[in-house]
């Protein structure tokens, strides 16, 4: 939820293209959607500080946790683990002693990347731009909302699950499998049958970050469109404002609670495909 207009961006569309744009390692705008490396710093740094703070996170409640009457948070993070836990059994019928934890490191960290929507638009780039002494300073600090970010995740799962495909199978019953199925073993049909493998394993992985990137990204123009309100200088922009940001805040918690659901359901429907065979 934002507060107002930076005094670097005076008009809308510059207010807008300001805040969509990365942290540079090369001190310019990124000049294209992907790049596929870490140029975006800040996507990378807030990537790493979610992920530890999930972890830390998840580290005080195992250290505290009572058989007893759990607190709130350790019930909380029970529930979760509960959850998650159901839903590996269900869809991996195999070893999960890596993947239930897997699982919920997943569900944890792209919440945490999620929530960091729900922070006031201009408070860390104002606060960036204080501690560099540069008014201009680009700052995105939703790293669900860079698809460099999400297509990252969404690689790391694709090898997970050829990881796991290759471990059941063996890797002559992959590569078997991959030129066999699904239209049969004739050699005839061996070209076909990998190239639509082929390209189902590249439409699940491109599917998985971009429904994550697009649901953020959305969500996040959103703040910036009633950000803008609070530049009217009327009762109603201001009223608007505030009214319409506490609202949107509210309905995006459940957004970016479905976001991190959906994120780690694919992630086990993807590996427990890799313990099937065709």
């Amino acid at each position: 939820m934002a507060t107002g207009h930076e005094a670097a961006a005076p008009t809308a569309s510059e207010y807008i293209q300001h805040h969509l744009t990365h942290l540079n390692s090369s001190g310019e705008p990124q000049k294209a959607i992907i790049d596929f490396s870490l140029a975006n710093l800040d996507t990378f740094a807030f990537s790493l500080a979610m992920g530890l703070a999930a972890i830390l996170l998840m580290w005080m409640v195992a250290r505290k946790v009572t058989s007893g009457v759990p607190g709130r948070l350790q019930a909380a993070l029970e529930i979760v683990m509960e959850m998650v836990d159901s839903q590996a059994k269900s869809i991996v019928h195999g070893d999960r002693t890596f993947i239930a934890p897997l699982a919920l490191t997943v569900f944890v960290w792209v919440f945490f990347m999620n929530a960091l929507d729900l922070l006031p638009l201009d408070l860390m780039p104002l606060l960036w731009q204080t501690s560099t002494g540069n008014p201009h300073a680009y700052l995105r600090i939703v790293p669900s909302a860079d698809l460099n970010g999400t297509l990252g995740m969404s690689l790391g799962v694709l090898l997970l699950m050829l990881w796991y495909s290759v471990k059941i199978k063996g890797i002559g019953g992959f590569l078997h499998e991959l030129v066999a199925a699904p239209f049969g073993d004739k050699v005839f049909l061996y070209p076909m049958n990998l190239l639509l493998n082929l390209i189902e394993f590249a439409a699940k992985a491109l599917s998985l970050g971009m429904r994550l990137f697009g649901n953020m990204y959305a969500g996040e123009l959103i703040f910036m469109l009633i950000a803008l309100l609070g530049g009217v200088a009327t009762w109603w922009g201001v009223g608007m404002h505030l009214i319409l940001g506490a609202v949107w805040a509210i309905f995006h918690i459940l957004i970016i609670t479905l976001q991190a659901f959906i994120f780690m359901m694919l992630t086990l429907v993807y590996i427990g495909q890799a313990h099937e065979g065709h």
